[in-house]
């Protein structure tokens, strides 16, 4: 289970780079995800989810911007990757399995920057332009992030 949570978690942080850290560093803080000793126990100090959180609305709100970079770009795919990274080790921690956590959090990171790209070009063409998909995109991610810390 904490497996596929950390994969599911990097493929939030895919979707929304700042998402997926905010929800985990909050899933920290409330002690959902005890990191406390551990070199990820940033995540759970007291500024640490609030930061995240305005990072993760300033994410939301730049998306809509019609100058933002495609998530495909090296600094952008690759800040995904790190942070899904990040994430999934976090999640794996709990296992006491943060190296096999953060390899499944870069790879669900891969698979939500690349599917994620595909799937809101696919609903953008649907709806004929742009922002339904991405407020689409938003609330899945979201919701995502919430269910998983939810499992944990």
């Amino acid at each position: 289970m904490i497996y596929a949570l950390a994969l599911l978690i990097g493929i939030v942080a895919g979707l929304r780079a700042m998402t997926a850290p905010a929800a985990v560093s909050w899933a920290a803080a409330g002690g959902l995800l005890p990191l406390e000793g551990s070199w990820l126990a940033f995540l759970g100090y007291r500024w640490t989810p609030w930061v995240f959180t305005l990072l993760a609305i300033a994410e939301l709100i730049t998306d809509q911007l019609p100058a933002t970079p495609s998530r495909k770009v090296a600094a952008q795919f690759g800040t995904r990757v790190l942070v899904g990274g990040l994430c999934g080790a976090a999640i794996g921690m709990r296992a006491g399995a943060w190296l096999p956590g953060l390899v499944l959090g870069a790879i669900g990171a891969v698979i939500g920057t690349l599917g994620g790209a595909s799937a809101r070009a696919r609903m953008a063409a649907l709806f004929g332009r742009d922002r339904p998909a991405a407020l689409i995109e938003d609330a899945a991610a979201i919701l995502a992030a919430i269910l998983i810390v939810e499992a944990l």
